[in-house]
């Protein structure tokens, strides 16, 4: 089966969790394209879809929602697992127990209708240069630490469930 995974990024974390997806999928036999959603030309192309984008306001960006919205029709007939790159793993305290919570948010601004097998909350890269000043007071106030905070375990580990599935397909 002819798998895309399709991501749209900020900085660049998201790319990476998405080529660890591809990488997982791809050892366990299946046919990947990685490409960001802004790029696929032809989505018909593709058997199932692995999509992810990075979070910023509790929702995708643009590129990934336009991708999901133009393509409805079509992700409604096969399978789809979605992802999304956050910052969860870089709060602390209180604010670590929020982090989770963004899920939900996420799927709302997402399309009606859109049809898929999960949704994973992963943490990614999060790096001073990455927000303006009031965003850095913002987030050191809230207890955010600067770091890569992507689970390479966990990733791998969703991707296998997946393979798992579409080999069974």
């Amino acid at each position: 089966m002819h798998v895309l995974v399709g991501y749209a990024t900020a900085h660049g974390s998201t790319r990476g969790v998405a080529e660890r997806l591809a990488a997982t999928l791809d050892r366990a036999g299946l046919k990947t394209d990685i490409r960001p959603l802004e790029a696929v030309d032809d989505a018909d192309a593709y058997g199932a879809f692995v999509l992810g984008s990075a979070v910023h306001n509790q929702s995708w960006l643009d590129p990934a929602k336009g991708f999901v919205r133009d393509d409805l029709e079509l992700l409604g007939s096969r399978p789809v697992w979605l992802f999304s790159v956050g910052m969860p793993g870089a709060l602390r305290g209180p604010w670590r127990r929020m982090g989770p919570l963004e899920a939900p948010a996420i799927l709302r601004s997402l399309p009606a209708g859109l049809s898929y097998r999960s949704h994973e909350l992963f943490s990614g890269v999060i790096l001073r240069e990455h927000l303006p000043f009031g965003g850095r007071v913002g987030f050191r106030l809230m207890g955010g630490r600067y770091g890569d905070y992507r689970d390479w375990s966990a990733i791998a580990g969703w991707a296998s469930r997946i393979a798992t599935e579409l080999v069974r397909t």
